[in-house]
């Protein structure tokens, strides 16, 4: 038998401004930057997970031959979507950060478990929640 799968180490999302990104998710969000490959990826410590923000005009190109990392090409037209797990105490601080950064709150649910999240965009457009566990049962 298959062993199960033990969680998502990473996600990814997609931005051809990177510099943009690197702002809201390392200054607003205040995201640990673990790297930055020059014009193609910035990588950031999300809890026990790690975001992946990819242009995706570079990450398309295949690896030069023999590269030492021959990461097979990849990426993504159009608007992702990722949510961040938030203590349900915390919602409230949050919505009202991103409001004082000018981040406009799309959306905010009371699901029909009871568990709430609140919807935003980062500034390439990939639709971004913040949601207490309880909303998938967990903890």
């Amino acid at each position: 038998m298959t062993p199960a799968l033990e969680g998502i180490l990473e996600t990814a999302l997609y931005a051809e401004d990177l510099d943009r990104a690197e702002a809201f998710y390392g200054e607003l969000l205040g995201l640990q930057q673990i790297t930055r490959a020059g014009n193609r990826h910035v990588f950031f410590r999300c809890g026990a997970g790690i975001l992946l923000i990819f242009n995706p005009a570079e990450t398309i190109k295949p690896p030069p031959a023999g590269a030492a990392l021959p990461v097979p090409p990849h990426g993504t037209t159009g608007k992702g979507h990722m949510c961040f797990r938030v203590a349900a105490q915390a919602l409230d601080a949050w919505e009202e950060k991103l409001e004082a950064a000018g981040v406009p709150i799309e959306a905010d649910i009371r699901w029909p478990n009871g568990a709430r999240s609140f919807y935003f965009r980062d500034p390439a457009g990939n639709s971004l929640e913040c949601a207490e566990p309880g909303l998938w049962a967990i903890d």
